[in-house]
């Protein structure tokens, strides 16, 4: 979505490490080598938050304790500040994961809307 837009037109990311800078030292610097340097910043999403291109759905549980909520919320802050659309599911009392069954299900109706170009069902709407 950022580098490669010409073949990305929807993207989902839930519990998204966006800059390495911000996780957990021991496990970036495996990939991403040490000492931290220009390469991170390099590779932040946060830092091209601006290069979006496409539809952009961003979950995030707010009780995370492996990827730190503030990553997700550091690249809808640069997004916010870029003019960019996207969308932001924020799951109180949820830890590290794909947003459980609600989450999934608004992931799905995302691809739907998005890939699809069709509207999903209307699951607020009681039929009698």
């Amino acid at each position: 979505m950022l580098f490669h837009p010409e073949f990305y037109k929807a993207a989902v990311s839930a519990c998204g490490c966006h800059d390495n800078r911000i996780d957990k030292q021991w496990w970036n610097e495996q990939w991403m080598g040490y000492p931290v340097g220009p390469h991170y910043d390099e590779q932040s999403n946060i830092t091209n938050a601006a290069k979006l291109q496409g539809d952009l759905f961003l979950i995030v549980g707010e009780a995370d304790e492996n990827v730190p909520p503030e990553s997700t919320y550091r690249l809808a802050d640069a997004l916010i500040k870029a003019n960019k659309d996207f969308e932001l599911l924020s799951i109180p009392g949820m830890g590290h994961s794909d947003g459980g069954a609600y989450g999934r299900r608004r992931k799905r109706d995302f691809f739907v809307k998005h890939l699809l170009h069709a509207e999903p069902p209307k699951r607020n709407v009681v039929i009698n």
